[in-house]
């Protein structure tokens, strides 16, 4: 299942998957359209011979005309959106890419395009006139004036939308809607059960008395998805614990450490023959981190943008104060959330120790970087207030609190160590004692 759950990601995000499905359409909607007229001797639409033509000359003319008119645009579509990649590549970051290359519209419109080259290729195989036997499917010929005639609107759409997706704003919207999305599924169902602080700290002890023997990773990439709910059942299986060495979004080389494994016996027996077969189908690794699993992607994606936009090449202030505020929203999601701790037991015992983001990294995540790059930059460091303030108002967490305090005081610190007039220095002070308030 963890297999085909990636292979669906990677199909989903490809640029040839929804307009191969829509080629087969057009071609099962032509093949539909003339054994139906064949078999029915459909002659409506030959009262209208200035509109389908009357012979198979016009509509092999009209046909060949939409075809060729049809693959010309097919080619101005791929050349646009290969420009847009590389536009959208150099002026925010790479990482984005993928986001275009999963835009459910740009794989509608190129495949609608290459669909009518193909369903009037096959409709005009069948048109037959003089001494092959008159034969023209004049449905299937008014479907593809149709459809030519509804390509001009979907012409004018896309150009709307590749304008209005190069925008700054909407590239960093894209990029939250689907962290968002992310961490509303950041977490899979619970391995077990939750233990208690002080059965923790038991379990764990007796965890580290154990003898750890390494399962190796046989493939090099980044973790993409981890099957957990078949790690415990693996872990139950061995009577003994998993540990996972790499979290969601981890680089894993070929031959490294992927899992410990350990066995609740005093003489621990070999590991099973398949053991690492096993282990490494359950965690997916790709060329690539990806979004689904990973909510610290996404963020990093919006972070990358914001570093571009503050580069002495750039210097696009309004595009940083922008990614400043949509990770702030989406830590403000995050802030109220229970994170799950990476202990889980089963049968009072522990049986999968994984790799899970604390909050403070995710707030390092967001804030660290942008804060070092916009040395100087008074609106930035009000912005990053502003969204540590935001953030505070979502949870009542002591440690969470604590976590922001510190990002509170770094912003306070780089502003009092970089800003050279005592008016911008009292706006941060301003900003802050308003913030500690919220803190406190």
């Amino acid at each position: 299942m963890n297999r085909l759950r990636a292979l669906w990601q990677n199909l989903n995000s490809s640029l040839w998957f929804v307009p191969t499905l829509m080629v087969a359409g057009a071609l099962l909607l032509a093949f539909g359209l003339v054994i139906a007229e064949s078999r029915t001797n459909y002659e409506g639409l030959r009262d209208y011979p200035l509109l389908f033509g009357a012979g198979a000359d016009g509509a092999r003319g009209m046909l060949t005309a939409i075809a060729g008119s049809m693959i010309t645009v097919a080619g101005l579509i791929f050349s646009l959106t290969l420009s847009t990649l590389a536009q959208v590549s150099s002026q925010y970051t790479s990482r984005v890419l993928r986001n275009f290359m999963r835009d459910r519209t740009n794989q509608v419109v190129l495949g609608f395009f290459v669909s009518i080259f193909a369903y009037c290729l096959i409709v005009l195989r069948t048109i037959r006139g003089g001494d092959e036997g008159r034969f023209i499917p004049s449905l299937a010929v008014g479907m593809g004036l149709v459809l030519a005639l509804v390509s001009i609107g979907v012409l004018i759409f896309f150009i709307h939308h590749m304008a209005s997706a190069l925008q700054a704003s909407s590239i960093v919207r894209n990029a939250t809607e689907e962290t968002e999305a992310a961490i509303a599924l950041l977490f899979p169902d619970e391995l077990g059960d939750e233990a208690s602080a002080a059965q923790a700290q038991e379990l764990l002890r007796q965890a580290g008395q154990l003898t750890w023997q390494p399962v190796l990773a046989k493939a090099t990439g980044y973790v993409q998805s981890i099957d957990e709910e078949q790690l415990l059942a693996v872990a139950n299986d061995l009577q003994g614990v998993v540990r996972l060495e790499h979290g969601i979004g981890g680089f894993v080389a070929r031959g490294a450490v992927l899992v410990s494994v350990a066995r609740y016996e005093d003489r621990p027996a070999a590991l099973p023959a398949d053991l690492t077969d096993q282990v490494n189908s359950l965690v997916n690794l790709g060329r690539q981190r990806t979004i689904e699993q990973d909510a610290g992607f996404g963020l990093r994606q919006i972070v990358d943008i914001a570093l571009k936009a503050l580069s002495p090449g750039i210097n696009d202030t309004t595009t940083a104060i922008i990614c400043v505020d949509h990770l702030g929203a989406l830590l403000a999601q995050l802030a109220d959330r229970q994170l799950p701790d990476p202990l889980r037991v089963d049968q009072q015992r522990v049986r999968v120790i994984a790799v899970r983001p604390a909050f403070g990294q995710f707030l390092a995540t967001a804030f660290d970087q942008i804060r070092v790059s916009a040395e100087a930059n008074l609106g930035v460091y009000l912005r990053l207030l502003t969204a540590l303030a935001t953030i505070a108002q979502r949870t009542q967490n002591l440690e969470r609190l604590d976590a922001l305090h510190q990002q509170a005081d770094l912003v306070a610190e780089a502003a009092q160590r970089t800003l050279t007039t005592d008016y911008e220095r009292k706006q941060v002070r301003e900003q802050l004692a308003a913030l500690l308030l919220d803190l406190h």
